[in-house]
């Protein structure tokens, strides 16, 4: 386990399974609103990428406000704000659609999906728990 709970899979861009691990440790409480965020070289020492990578995924997560440059605090996790309904509907149909792509490809029945998406909701409910090293 490393740092936001990821092992790196190859086949899969590193900025989007970075970008994933930090929504996921976000909305599992994994990190808290104003706490802080590992720092890009932090980011890249302990994930052995490169620092141009952990920058784009900072600058990404900033952009889209799941975290803040805060002066004299470094990059901290920013408070959740409240999404429009429209809007997070949309963003969910966009990963819907992908899931069920994949499953289908892949041969799944929807029994199969549905099944998945609970273990992982139940997953999420739990608190992150931190492993060392």
């Amino acid at each position: 386990m490393t740092l936001l709970g990821i092992r790196l899979r190859q086949g899969e861009p590193i900025f989007d399974q970075l970008v994933f691990a930090a929504k996921k440790a976000f909305v599992s409480g994994g990190f808290a609103p104003g706490q802080s965020f590992p720092s890009v070289r932090t980011l890249a020492a302990e994930l052995k990428i490169h620092p141009n990578t952990a920058h784009k995924v900072v600058q990404y997560l900033i952009q889209e406000g799941w975290l803040e440059s805060r002066p004299g605090l470094g990059t901290v996790v920013a408070e959740r704000s409240e999404t429009p309904s429209g809007e997070r509907s949309t963003i969910l149909e966009q990963q819907a659609e992908q899931i069920v792509v994949e499953a289908k490809r892949l041969g799944l029945s929807l029994g199969d999906v549905t099944h998945v998406i609970e273990s992982e909701w139940i997953k999420l409910e739990k608190p992150l728990e931190v492993k060392r090293r």
